[in-house]
């Protein structure tokens, strides 16, 4: 008895309305095919990258005076990644506190003037730290 209660409270519920088939999706084209993702421009040039230590090297030298000694880094720093802002702005100051002792104009500040605007061309926003992090 208890059996025919279940079959038929079974046959007598309310049927569940079938799921309606799943959405067509439109075939996946093949990944060599598909659209490549578009390419992000650079990074603006900075003391990180290859130049980093040679950039850190040369500020310590400066800090100290080593004026020499800081233009060899930095032109180790300008050499290792073309592309540098810091590089560049470093190596032109460095090439200024050399001219400095002069008033006039001279190759020395020449040089500087000239790597100023490179270092300003490859990152306008580019501001120097001076190894403060």
């Amino acid at each position: 008895m208890l059996l025919a209660t279940v079959l038929l409270s079974a046959a007598l519920a309310p049927q569940a309305a079938p799921a309606p088939p799943p959405a067509a999706t439109p075939p996946q084209a093949p990944a060599a095919t598909a659209p490549s993702a578009p390419v992000a421009p650079p990074a603006p040039a900075t003391s990180a990258g290859p130049a980093a230590a040679y950039i850190d090297a040369g500020i310590a030298a400066f800090k100290k005076r080593h004026f020499a000694k800081a233009k060899a880094e930095f032109e180790k720093a300008e050499a290792a990644d073309p592309q540098s802002a810091a590089a560049a702005y470093y190596l032109g100051y460095t090439y200024y506190k050399i001219g400095e002792p002069s008033k006039r104009m001279n190759a020395n500040k020449e040089k500087a003037k000239e790597l100023f605007a490179r270092a300003f061309s490859l990152d306008p926003a580019f501001n120097p730290t001076w190894g403060r992090k």
